[in-house]
């Protein structure tokens, strides 16, 4: 295990410090909305500071060392697609969400879900409306536009190619990170309110089925991508 490996896990550390002890809004459900951005853009930080240890002294080019290096020469094919279509999916659900919020209780707009039934208008709360919407949204562009400089470092920089690979597979694992646990919390907070729906039809039932499968699918990549992001070296090694 070489240095760059603790400086990862400091760039982790400082994410969950970061989350811990800073706090990003009144409402505990949108500061931890925040809170997921920041901690990746923390171990994006860390990968950053592990790439600049692990580059090697300039030495002499090879003829093989003039080819142009490509993103996805590096980059795990599995996980990248994963991840995006998570990410395609979470952009869905908060497209979905945002269409058909409406005011709570308290007449704040973007934070409830209005539901007409025979017996009479059910208002569901909380519901991942536009009020829940924005530091989703801002925190995975800032995190998408971060990973891929990162990457774009990492495929240019000097050294060989299992470095390249262990760190791009580790850059991946945080971006993955901070689609699937939004991706997560969405998905649980429409199921739940799905669930709540007293006149739920066959197209609920669907709907819950839907998101049942996503919330378990975002927990699972979350877990795998916290694994990647830690030991991103023993990935590259079972599937170089």
């Amino acid at each position: 295990m070489g240095v760059e490996t603790p400086v990862r896990w400091a760039g982790v550390a400082g994410g969950l410090a970061a989350d811990a002890l800073v706090t990003f809004s009144s409402e505990p459900d949108v500061d931890l909305l925040y809170g997921v951005p920041v901690f990746g853009l923390c171990v994006i930080a860390g990968l950053f500071a592990a790439d600049t240890i692990a580059r090697r002294e300039p030495r002499w080019l090879r003829a093989a060392d003039v080819v142009p290096r490509r993103i996805r020469d590096y980059a795990p094919r599995s996980l990248t697609t994963a991840s995006a279509a998570q990410a395609v999916a979470l952009l869905g659900l908060l497209i979905v969400a945002a269409s058909t919020a409406s005011a709570d209780s308290d007449g704040r707009p973007g934070r409830a879900l209005s539901v007409t039934c025979p017996a009479g208008t059910y208002l569901l709360s909380p519901w991942p409306g536009p009020h829940y919407a924005v530091p989703v949204l801002g925190g995975l562009t800032l995190g998408t536009a971060a990973c891929a400089l990162l990457l774009r470092r990492i495929t240019a920089r000097s050294g060989d190619d299992d470095q390249r690979r262990i760190n791009a597979r580790a850059a991946v694992g945080a971006w993955g990170i901070m689609v699937s646990a939004p991706l997560f919390a969405v998905s649980a907070t429409m199921g739940l309110g799905a669930l709540s729906v007293p006149c739920g039809g066959a197209t609920n039932s669907l709907a819950i089925s839907g998101l049942a499968l996503g919330v378990l699918i975002s927990a699972m990549t979350a877990g795998h991508c916290l694994c990647v992001l830690l030991l991103p070296q023993a990935y590259v090694k079972i599937r170089p």
